[in-house]
């Protein structure tokens, strides 16, 4: 058993990755006995990831808020307290607040055999964001 002791400070969402204000909280690391990774991250209205891809998948499970998500071509998708979303390895997607609300989801996924958890890429677009309507 190992307990970790809350004192982990918040860290700032870094601007390649996000557009707008996020802040992320560490949940869970990988370690030597497993490659699980977690965290809550909390998105400002309007706030987003940019597009990327997993290379084991990723889940996100929203706690508060309303935010959006979606896959590369498919639909934005409104996302609600309770709602689980599940992207495929390597499936292209992004996900954020709504244009008026904050979101925090919790994002778990597993790191592959090198450590990677994502492969970033560009930022979402004011249009593609938008597209929710």
């Amino acid at each position: 058993m190992d307990i970790t002791r809350n004192g982990i400070d918040t860290a700032s969402g870094p601007g390649e990755w996000f557009t707008g204000d996020v802040y992320i909280d560490a949940v869970a690391a990988p370690s030597a006995s497993s490659r699980v990774s977690a965290s809550a991250v909390h998105f400002t209205p309007g706030a987003r990831t940019a597009w990327h891809t997993h290379p084991n998948g990723q889940t996100i499970y929203v706690l508060e808020g309303v935010g959006r998500c979606q896959r590369r071509g498919g639909p934005v998708e409104e996302i609600r307290p309770g709602d689980r979303v599940f992207f495929e390895p390597g499936e292209e997607h992004w996900h954020g607040a709504s244009p008026t609300r904050f979101m925090t989801h919790i994002a778990m996924l597993q790191v592959d055999d090198e450590g990677n958890s994502a492969t970033w890429g560009d930022h979402v677009t004011e249009g593609e964001y938008g597209a929710a309507g």
